[in-house]
């Protein structure tokens, strides 16, 4: 499970008398995700009822500068009535609490389950929800730099070097060239918001075909509407095993947001090209990983090659399937 650090009953107890959430119950290792360790939490709850929470520390790339923006954005878009857990404030009304040297917090529970082969009614639905997100974070007044972005990923590619990338696969170094060309992509003249950046089925909750929950911010940042939607689209619609294109779910997914959120022509246009570069961020990402996480964590590599294959569509089809 995604654990990198221990926390005993009696620390995990200590850290929850903080907040006005009741005694601690329970706290079980979540398995999802590589970047920090998460626990679900269930107490007795503020009125005696019992209530469940997200526990998340920090592990990896979050800094603590970041965390007003990300926890902040949590509570923007949750009062605007957005599928978004609220963060939890200790009895100091903090956002968030250091255990040791390691920063924590506390996160709003929301009912529902990651779909493991989405619908095409359950794509347009985070369509929906993803446009209804952009608009309203509009207003949000705080900013971040996008620091996963088409330069970075190309840094991270480069510092994993053509020999560390061919010890995942042979065919992995020729991405080096596309991803130069991505960096080199001007995408300053489309609409900006605060995005998700990493909007992937286990990072939205559902009951049915409804958005329950979008969670895990911690990739958020202010950039392009155009480029979140095309990270959304590179995760939605591919079939995990085979690999595929789902059409119909690809379809849908646009439909959704467009029912909101029209799509400006100069967006359109460019996507593409977002699309590629979307699919190279997690090529990137995912390289790193697999090189960086210890052979002996709890965590199953993720395989950087699948998004090369949906990278070689959008320059194959990315023309047509935007247009």
């Amino acid at each position: 499970m995604a654990v990198y650090t221990h926390l005993g009953a009696e620390e995990l107890a200590r850290l929850i008398a903080h907040y006005d959430v009741g005694d601690l119950v329970s706290a079980k290792g979540i398995a999802e995700g590589v970047s920090n360790s998460n626990w679900l939490v269930e107490t007795t709850g503020p009125d005696g009822s019992g209530a469940r929470y997200i526990l998340t520390m920090y592990e990896r790339r979050i800094t603590l500068e970041d965390l007003p923006y990300f926890l902040g954005l949590l509570d923007h878009l949750s009062a605007k009535n957005c599928p978004v857990p609220r963060t939890i404030h200790d009895r100091s009304g903090a956002a968030f609490r250091m255990v040791g040297d390691k920063v924590v917090a506390l996160i709003e529970f929301l009912p529902g389950v990651s779909p493991d082969s989405a619908t095409p009614a359950q794509a347009c639905a985070i369509g929906v929800e993803l446009a209804r997100m952009h608009l309203a974070s509009a207003d949000f007044d705080r900013s971040r730099v996008n620091t996963m972005g088409f330069a970075d990923n190309l840094a991270v590619l480069e510092k994993c070097g053509s020999a560390g990338l061919a010890s995942i696969h042979p065919d992995l170094p020729a991405i080096l060239a596309p991803a130069r060309a991505a960096a080199a992509l001007d995408m300053s003249g489309l609409p900006r918001t605060n995005i998700h950046a990493d909007l992937f089925p286990d990072n939205v909750l559902m009951l049915g075909d409804e958005v329950t929950g979008m969670i895990d911010f911690y990739f958020a940042c202010t950039d392009t509407m155009a480029l979140d939607l095309a990270t959304t689209h590179a995760a939605w619609c591919f079939d995990d095993e085979t690999g595929d294109y789902d059409e119909a779910k690809g379809s849908a997914l646009l439909e959704g947001y467009e029912s909101v959120r029209k799509l400006e022509e100069s967006e359109r246009a460019l996507l593409p090209e977002i699309a590629k570069g979307a699919a190279l961020r997690f090529v990137a990402s995912r390289a790193e990983d697999w090189l960086d996480t210890p052979v002996d964590a709890l965590v199953t590599r993720k395989d950087p090659m699948q998004f090369v294959a949906r990278w070689r569509f959008y320059d194959d089809k990315g023309a047509q399937i935007f247009a």
